[in-house]
């Protein structure tokens, strides 16, 4: 009888070791290796590999040329909410396994909730649950209103084989599956939420859905750092990942993609928390410009691109006379890093020197700016602070700062400052080679460098 195997896997990374240590040597995280069994598993070899031939008869599989096997065209269905289509790239592939993960009470299973109710009025549906009974998720969806209750089947279950075999009987075509760190394999002893267990399961669910052309919503936990919980296999399995968390002020709730195979991977939406479930929030733009109508010296709005389309936000800075040798720069939402190489552009370039002054810098509304667009409102913003000047709130900048003080092109220029009309903006401090199209009802005001900025900054500011 072959011996009981185990491993130590590390909760981070998933990577194995043979043996336990404090520090794991794939990702250098500290006190992440966890002890698992390895299953005792016999391939089924064919009497020619009993032979000693090298030829496998347990395999069922067919090799095709690429030229030979035929192309589906799978037509997408709406979930019934039309930001979430929006985010995964259109509505919902058949057979594809998409993974929401987001901090507990961020609202994961009520929007999946709302959404299988949508989808069961065309869709055999089945929602499965391994932490709620069936009784509190019924509670929950009379309470939310969700319509087609009759064609929605629930089930409290954690077995992966006995989930299989309810889809098989029901014959649901759209699956729930809440959450991924409750469910087991059978031939796996480790326990749930483990991170062999998350990963053979959700290995199991996909080759289910890639062969039955069954579609999963897998609900997904995060640790501390605010990753997916489990092994680093679980997002490399499934075909989408997204997010939903909350902004700073806890009103709304931002789901965004990190994973997409069936779509943009930047995509982004807005979600208000409301008692009747979450509510689709169609121009989030005003969300992060809802400010005051008396202007504030710091104060600069720019345009990002969230996979496929503009979002208005608002950039604060602050410049305060440093009281310490070493000045304070922080940031909230905004690279530190591209905080510096402005700071350092507009010393060399603009004569403005800031190196003892401490310098802050918050993205209105918890968003995080991961491009570049913004350079030029983040350093506007500050020279806005320094000199006690306020923008007025009329005035839209985009665009990215060189080191030698050229301003560089926005992608979607055009379609930025379209979405700026639309709110109200009257002018618009960005690139040259954005300004080659007129937009009605916005002036204008084009830029190559630095110099040229600071010059339509004194212009706007009059």
């Amino acid at each position: 009888m072959a011996k009981t195997k185990r491993a130590y896997v590390c909760s981070d990374c998933g990577a194995d070791f043979p043996r336990w240590q404090g520090q794991c040597s794939a990702c250098a995280a500290w006190n992440t290796r966890t002890e698992v069994t390895i299953p005792k598993t016999r391939a089924a070899v064919g009497g020619a590999a009993a032979a000693g031939t090298s030829s496998y008869a347990g395999s069922s599989t067919k090799v095709q040329k690429l030229s030979e096997v035929e192309s589906k065209d799978l037509p997408r269905y709406s979930s019934g909410v039309s930001e979430l289509d929006r985010v995964f790239g259109g509505g919902i592939v058949p057979g594809s396994v998409l993974l929401l993960c987001g901090d507990p009470g961020a609202g994961k299973s009520t929007l999946l909730l709302q959404s299988i109710g949508a989808v069961a009025a065309t869709k055999s549906a089945l929602y499965v649950s391994g932490e709620e009974s069936i009784h509190q998720i019924s509670q929950r969806a009379k309470r939310l209103g969700i319509d087609h209750l009759d064609k929605i089947s629930v089930v409290a279950e954690t077995s992966v084989e006995q989930v299989l075999n309810h889809i098989t009987a029901q014959k649901a075509e759209f699956v729930i599956i809440d959450s991924i760190q409750t469910m087991t394999v059978a031939h796996n002893d480790s326990a749930a939420g483990s991170p062999s267990q998350v990963k053979e399961s959700a290995a199991a669910l996909t080759r289910f859905a890639k062969t039955e052309g069954v579609t999963f919503m897998i609900v997904g936990h995060i640790n501390k750092d605010s990753n997916v919980a489990g092994p680093m296999q679980l997002i490399h399995i499934v075909d989408g990942l997204f997010a939903l968390s909350s902004t700073a002020d806890e009103k709304f709730r931002v789901l965004r993609t990190s994973k997409n195979r069936f779509g943009a991977d930047s995509e982004s939406c807005f979600f208000a928390m409301t008692e009747t479930g979450m509510k689709q929030v169609k121009n989030p733009s005003a969300i992060f410009l809802s400010r005051s109508n008396k202007n504030h010296a710091g104060s600069a709005c720019t345009t990002l691109w969230e996979g496929t389309r503009p979002l208005l936000v608002e950039i604060q800075a602050l410049c305060n006379q440093s009281v310490t040798e070493n000045p304070r720069r922080l940031t909230v939402g905004y690279d530190s890093n591209r905080l510096a190489m402005s700071i350092a552009v507009l010393a060399r370039h603009g004569g403005v020197m800031l190196s003892d002054m401490d310098i802050f810098v918050n993205c209105v509304g918890g968003i995080k700016v991961d491009e570049t667009s913004a350079d030029l409102a983040v350093l506007l913003a500050i020279f806005s602070s320094f000199k006690n000047a306020p923008i007025p709130q009329d005035v839209l900048v985009f665009g990215e700062i060189g080191l030698n003080a050229d301003i560089r092109p926005a992608a979607n220029g055009v379609e930025r400052i379209r979405e700026a009309a639309k709110q109200g903006f009257t002018r618009a401090i960005v690139p040259r080679a954005n300004a080659s199209r007129q937009v009605p009802g916005i002036e204008i005001i084009p830029v190559e460098d630095l110099q040229e900025a600071l010059t339509a900054f004194d212009r706007v500011c009059g």
